[in-house]
């Protein structure tokens, strides 16, 4: 993951890296310390805002409005992901491209594809102010070198469920060489050709060497 992008990937929010992407670590488990969620079959992603650094000024962020801008009136992470999206919608720019990794388990971090940054909001948890964003699956836009595709066909991710049934019996391994680093969450029968992503029987894990080399084929 970091390897990927090329930087220390030390928060969960890291806007505009290189200038042509944005990255989001996300995590649907029950103990995530954020509420994410997916939506619409596993094509649409809601993502929750992070929180006030928690510091002697603020010993418990759970309880305090998720900040938009700092103290020295440079926007936070949030701010600037919610003007990104804002953007959007008003029609003066194209949708933030996102990549997006996701924590499976302690230690396992899958990567989730290109979302579109559409739309953000803030709105009332049991305790305080929070930020939301929607972000859409999308097919076919991960070449950062190409112009976002605006009109890019929806995708669905795999549910969590699923990637943790393949990567123990996989044994966190390429099923064709056992690497162990850069894994892949391959379709065996592409999704492109009617393949599903709600079974494990359809997914395997492959590595980054042969699940580039596999491609859209059926083995």
């Amino acid at each position: 993951m970091c390897r990927r992008e090329g930087v220390n990937l030390q928060r969960g929010m890291n806007y505009g890296l290189g200038g042509d992407h944005s990255v989001i670590l996300m995590s649907v488990r029950p103990n995530a310390p954020y509420k994410d969620r997916l939506e619409e079959g596993g094509t649409v992603l809601v993502y929750e805002g992070h929180d006030h650094p928690k510091d002697a000024s603020c010993p418990n962020p759970k309880v305090v409005d998720q900040p938009e801008m700092l103290p020295s009136g440079k926007r936070t992470q949030n701010g600037k992901f919610h003007q990104a999206a804002q953007a959007f919608k008003a029609g003066r720019s194209s949708p933030e491209r996102v990549r997006v990794y996701e924590k499976i388990k302690s230690g396992i971090w899958s990567y989730n594809g290109i979302f579109h940054l559409v739309d953000s909001w803030q709105e009332r948890d049991d305790h305080r102010t929070v930020f939301k964003f929607r972000l859409i699956a999308v097919k076919g836009d991960d070449d950062l070198a190409e112009p976002v595709h605006i009109d890019a066909e929806r995708r669905r991710v795999i549910p969590t469920a699923v990637k943790l049934e393949v990567w123990k019996r996989d044994g966190g391994k390429c099923r064709l060489c056992e690497a162990e680093d850069e894994l892949h969450f391959d379709h065996i029968v592409p999704f492109s050709r009617g393949g599903t992503s709600l079974t494990a029987e359809n997914i395997q894990l492959l590595c980054a060497r042969h699940n580039l080399q596999k491609r859209n084929h059926i083995e």
